[in-house]
């Protein structure tokens, strides 16, 4: 097979490039950008493109699949010359269907968790060395890629996005999967740039439920009251229906436990959302044969997927945690669960307003009160990147009504918000750093490492 892969820099793509070549294909790519980490695992595998940009002498009629990421334009010369030749084009989730037929297709969606959730039943399956392919939206201790396809493995398991397929294919992409279990973590407005209004999003997740076939399972966080709407009302009655809720667990020495039947099950994973994840996560792999008993032994050693509230540093009186939290669901779980799970640490919260929604004026007031775990709350923003996606101008106070919360603090120069951060002492405090970004620059893990090891040499000196 001879693939080729527009837009293989993408974090999903380029993990696709990488699955396609250990597989045997033949694969080629192209993009006009490409950064890390994409640039060097490209480039170890033999497959960075000798120059960014789009070739369209590259679109030969001896290619066998050309796969079209997100990240290019309906206009892209490549695709046209692809389309001239009627060669075969598929968007990414299209092709993972397309190699996944003849498998059992496990599908976990939902506004918030669902690469969390993927994450903890890979973890499992991986634990028990079952052979199974996989599409996870992050990277995962003990894998070396985020996709794996293979003509072996008899199950895969699926990230479901809702964002669209790609620029010609405007589908979200969980509806392309046809999952024979599927998992909804719950729903929040999210991409206002693809799905204008609430019921709009809401539909998505309909359209993915009514599309479920009989005898297929679907498992659900029932606290959810949409998402338990959508499941009792368009789910097929032939569909089995489980529902989930927060788990039985208790906080001891800021560790949670699970209470169970066979006694209490330490974690190294904390707050609700993580709770409810891990609880989906159960019920998933019941479905693939693994029990309660298999389940609680391996959990146990499962730290979370990179950049989900992922422990950057730490010593005996303070954590720093970054997680990629932007979404109002998002932020107030993340907040709340680092609270939680250390109540009697101030808490220093730190968020970057960087998706287009969270820019959008329209969407600010969803971040209501999506802080207000913190002891003391950072939103940082870029009126540049505001000026760049053509949106209106957002004001410092504008921010701060959204928020619901005067003492907010509002910036938006990154050299003036590291210099603040780096002088930060963190003496039985925890700092929350919540991005999809990397506040226009910052270096956030050698920052953390800078505030912790400042503030040990203090403690040293007194």
């Amino acid at each position: 097979m001879k693939v080729h892969l527009i837009a293989i820099g993408g974090s999903a793509m380029h993990n696709m490039a990488i699955a396609l070549k250990e597989k045997g294909y033949e694969v080629t790519g192209s993009d006009d950008q490409i950064f890390e980490p994409s640039r060097s695992r490209l480039k170890n595998h033999g497959l960075l493109p000798k120059k960014e940009g789009w070739n369209p002498s590259s679109i030969t009629k001896d290619l066998d699949v050309v796969i079209l990421g997100m990240h290019a334009r309906p206009g892209n010369p490549e695709l046209k010359k692809a389309q001239e030749l009627g060669l075969a084009i598929y968007s990414y989730p299209e092709y993972i269907y397309n190699q996944s037929r003849e498998k059992v297709r496990v599908v976990i969606a939902g506004s918030h968790g669902k690469t969390s959730i993927t994450a903890m039943v890979l973890h499992v399956l991986h634990h028990y060395n079952r052979d199974v392919d996989y599409m996870v939206g992050a990277q995962l201790e003990g894998f070396n890629t985020m996709v794996k396809l293979t003509d072996e493995a008899p199950v895969i398991i699926l990230e479901g996005d809702e964002y669209l397929s790609s620029p010609i294919d405007r589908k979200p992409k969980f509806l392309w999967y046809k999952p024979h279990i599927a998992l909804i973590s719950g729903i929040a407005w999210d991409h206002i740039n693809v799905f204008k209004t609430y019921a709009d999003y809401v539909e998505q997740f309909e359209l993915f439920v009514e599309d479920m076939k009989d005898n297929s399972t679907l498992i659900y966080c029932e606290i959810d009251r949409e998402l338990k709407r959508i499941t009792e009302e368009k789910a097929a009655k032939k569909v089995n229906k489980i529902p989930y809720r927060t788990p039985s667990h208790k906080i001891i020495n800021n560790q949670t436990f699970l209470k169970t039947d066979e006694g209490d099950v330490p974690l190294k994973v904390f707050g609700n959302h993580n709770l409810q994840n891990l609880n989906g996560a159960r019920l998933t792999l019941n479905q693939l044969n693994i029990t309660d008993e298999q389940f609680y032994k391996a959990i146990q050693s499962f730290t979370g997927a990179a950049n989900r509230l992922q422990k950057l540093e730490e010593n005996d009186t303070a954590c720093i945690f970054k997680d990629f939290a932007h979404a109002p669901s998002k932020l107030k779980a993340t907040t709340a669960a680092v609270k939680a799970q250390y109540p009697d640490r101030e808490l220093i919260a730190i968020m970057e307003l960087h998706t287009f929604s969270s820019l959008t004026k329209e969407f600010l007031k969803e971040y209501k009160g999506a802080m207000n775990s913190a002891d003391r709350a950072i939103v940082y923003y870029n009126p540049k990147t505001i000026e760049h996606k053509k949106l209106d101008p957002i004001e410092k106070e504008d921010v701060r009504q959204a928020f619901d919360r005067e003492d907010l603090s509002v910036r938006t120069d990154s050299e003036q918000l590291e210099n603040y951060l780096r002088g930060l002492s963190l003496e039985n405090a925890n700092l929350l750093i919540m991005t999809s970004g990397n506040f226009d620059g910052i270096d956030v893990e050698k920052l953390a490492g800078e505030i912790i090891h400042k503030g040990e040499e203090t403690k040293a000196k007194s």
